[in-house]
C-alpha cells in the first residue's frame, strides 16, 4: 500500500473541514500562459492598465512569494510559464486567506484577472479571483537541483516532465517526429495499418520474444518482436505499400541503446529496390530533421549530423577492411579472421561461441571495429546471406544479400533489404534457423508455414525497411539513453525510497 506523506496529507483534512473541496471540477480556462503572453505582447503597463481583457487560466504552483498582503507565483501550463500578481484587496472575501495563503508548491491553481506588467517589467496576471483546482500532497525535487538524478527522472515521468522543461521538449519533438513520418509516407500513397502484437509464432527478427498465455484458446502466445511477416502478407493480397509505426518486444538486455518494450516504424513497397529505400530513406530523414528541428544539420554530443543526402555508402567487407587492415581475400576467409581475431583477443580462444563461418565473423567484426566510427550517417550493405535470414540473395554473389542498414553516431537506425519472395528459398531459410534454434540459439527465427503458404501465392517484388523510432528521437533530441526518449521506459521494481526522494522531501520541509 501506498504511504501517504503525513505533513503534506494532513492538510487535506483540513481543507475538508474547513468545507474545501480539494479536487473541484467545472473551473473552465479561457487561455494558457502563451496566449495571455502574446496578447501583453511588448506594452507597457500604462497600456495595459486601461485594457479590459479578462483572462481565465490554470496551472501548477512553481513558484509562490508571500510579502504581506500582496504576493507573486508563476504557474506552470502545457504552453509555459507566467507569473501572477495577488493582493488581498483585489480578491473575493476569504480568498486571500482561504485560497492563497493555504497554496503549496506543486498545487494546481485556477486565476481569472486582469493584465499588467511589474515595475520590473515582467508581464503579470493580476490575479481578480482565484481557486485551488489540484491538491499536491506529494513533496517535489529540490528546487535548485531539479529532479536531477536519472533514474528519478525516468521512474517518475510525471515528475520530470513538469519539473524540467528540457524533458518536456524531447517529448514535444519525439511527437513531432512522429506526425512528419506519417506525413510523409501519407504523401507517398502508402497506407497506415496494424498487425498483431499477440503473435502464434514470433517472427520477423532474429530476437528472445516475451511468452504469454491465452486462458480461453488454452494456448501459448508470443508479444511481436517485429510486423515484417505480417506486413508482407499484406503485400501479397495487394496492398503494395504499406506501412505501420508499431511496438515491438524483445526479451534482451537494457542498455542506453536498447528497451525491452520499443517503437518501430515498418513499411513495404512492391516494385521498388533496396537502392530505392535507400534513396527514400535520405528523403525522409531530411524531411523529419527539417520539421522537428528546423534544419538538416543537427547537434549531437559532440558532434554535428547531416541530414542531408546522400549518405555514405560502405559495403560490410569493405568496412571491416578499413577498420581492421585485413585484405579483401582476408576478409572473406574465417580461418583469417579467426587469427585475427585470437591477436586482438587472445582470452577468447576457449570462448564457446567462437564463429567459425564468414557470416558471423562479419557480425562480430562489424560490432568491434566498424560500428562504433559510423558518426555520420552511414549505409552499410553487403550483407552476408547467413545473417540475412529474410533477405534476397543477391544475382551477382548469393553468398550476399541485396540488404542495408544505416548508422548514425555508432547505432543502428534502420534496416531494409529487397525482400526474398521465393518461398521455396524462404523454407530452406526457416528451416536452417530452426537447425540453430535446436542448437541453443534462442535468438533464431521459429518456422512460419503459414507465412510460406501466403508466399506461396506470389509476393512481387517488394522492398522493405524498419527503422527505430526511439534511436532517431535520439538522434534529433541531443539524447544520449534511449530511457530519456521512452515516456515509460522498462526498469527494475523500485526497492525503498531514493535519495532524490528524501532531498526532496526535505527541500519541501525548508519551503
Amino acid at each position: 500500500m501506498y504511504e501517504f506523506e503525513a505533513r503534506r496529507h494532513a492538510k487535506l483534512a483540513v481543507l475538508r473541514e474547513a468545507g474545501a473541496n480539494p479536487y473541484p471540477h467545472g473551473l473552465s480556462v479561457t487561455h494558457t500562459t502563451a496566449e495571455v503572453l502574446s496578447i501583453i505582447g511588448d506594452r507597457e503597463n500604462d497600456a495595459l492598465s486601461t485594457d479590459d481583457t479578462v483572462v481565465t487560466l490554470a496551472g501548477r504552483l512553481m513558484f509562490k512569494n508571500e510579502m504581506g498582503k500582496v504576493g507573486f507565483a508563476r504557474i506552470q501550463d502545457r504552453a509555459g510559464r507566467l507569473q501572477i500578481f495577488v493582493r488581498k484587496n483585489d480578491l473575493p472575501e476569504g480568498a486571500f486567506k482561504e485560497v492563497w495563503k493555504k497554496l503549496d508548491m506543486g498545487d494546481h491553481v485556477w486565476v481569472q484577472g486582469t493584465l499588467m506588467r511589474t515595475r520590473t517589467g515582467e508581464a503579470t496576471v493580476r490575479a481578480k479571483a482565484i481557486a485551488l483546482s489540484a491538491k499536491c500532497i506529494a513533496s517535489l525535487p529540490d528546487k535548485h537541483k531539479g529532479a536531477t538524478d536519472p533514474e528519478f527522472r525516468n521512474r517518475h515521468r510525471y515528475v520530470d516532465l513538469f519539473v524540467n522543461p528540457e524533458s518536456r521538449e524531447v517529448f514535444l519533438r519525439r511527437s513531432k517526429v512522429v506526425r512528419a513520418v506519417r506525413d510523409f509516407f501519407e504523401a507517398r500513397d502508402y497506407v497506415e495499418v496494424e498487425t498483431p502484437i499477440l503473435q502464434g509464432i514470433p517472427g520477423g527478427a532474429t530476437a528472445r520474444p516475451f511468452v504469454t498465455h491465452h486462458n480461453a484458446l488454452d494456448i501459448e502466445l508470443y508479444m511481436r518482436v517485429a510486423p515484417e511477416l505480417f506486413l508482407k502478407r499484406l503485400v501479397v493480397g495487394g496492398m503494395e505499400r504499406v506501412y505501420e509505426i508499431n511496438r515491438n518486444f524483445r526479451n534482451e538486455g537494457v542498455s542506453t541503446k536498447h528497451n525491452p518494450e520499443f517503437t518501430m516504424l515498418e513499411f513495404y513497397q512492391a516494385y521498388a529496390t533496396w537502392e530505392d529505400l535507400m534513396v527514400l530513406t535520405e528523403e525522409l530523414f531530411e524531411e523529419v530533421a527539417i520539421k522537428a528541428t528546423g534544419g538538416t544539420d543537427v547537434k549531437y554530443g559532440e558532434h554535428t549530423l547531416s541530414f542531408k543526402g546522400p549518405f555514405r555508402r560502405l559495403t560490410m567487407a569493405d568496412g571491416i577492411a578499413e577498420a581492421t587492415g585485413l585484405s579483401a581475400e582476408q576478409v572473406r576467409d574465417p580461418a583469417a579472421l579467426r587469427e585475427r581475431w585470437l591477436a586482438d583477443n587472445p582470452g577468447d580462444v576457449t570462448h564457446p561461441e567462437l564463429p567459425s563461418t564468414m557470416g558471423k565473423w562479419f557480425e562480430w567484426f562489424f560490432d568491434e571495429y566498424v560500428e562504433p566510427a559510423l558518426v555520420q550517417p552511414t549505409f552499410i550493405t553487403g550483407y552476408p546471406t547467413e545473417i540475412s535470414p529474410l533477405s534476397r540473395r543477391s544475382d551477382g554473389d548469393a553468398d550476399f544479400t541485396d540488404r542495408f542498414e544505416i548508422f548514425i553516431a555508432g547505432m543502428e537506425i534502420g534496416n531494409g533489404f529487397n525482400e526474398l519472395n521465393d518461398p521455396e528459398d524462404q523454407q530452406a531459410r526457416f528451416l536452417s534457423q530452426v537447425e540453430a534454434r535446436d542448437a541453443g540459439d534462442q535468438e533464431a527465427m521459429y518456422f512460419d508455414a503459414d507465412y510460406i503458404k501466403a508466399l506461396s501465392y506470389g509476393m512481387p517484388p517488394t522492398a522493405g525497411e524498419g527503422i527505430g523510432i526511439d534511436r532517431l528521437v535520439m538522434l534529433l533530441s541531443d539524447t544520449q539513453s534511449i530511457r530519456d526518449v521512452i515516456l515509460f521506459p522498462t526498469m527494475k521494481p523500485e526497492q525503498g525510497g531514493s535519495e532524490q526522494d528524501e532531498a526532496s522531501a526535505s527541500a519541501d520541509d525548508a519551503n
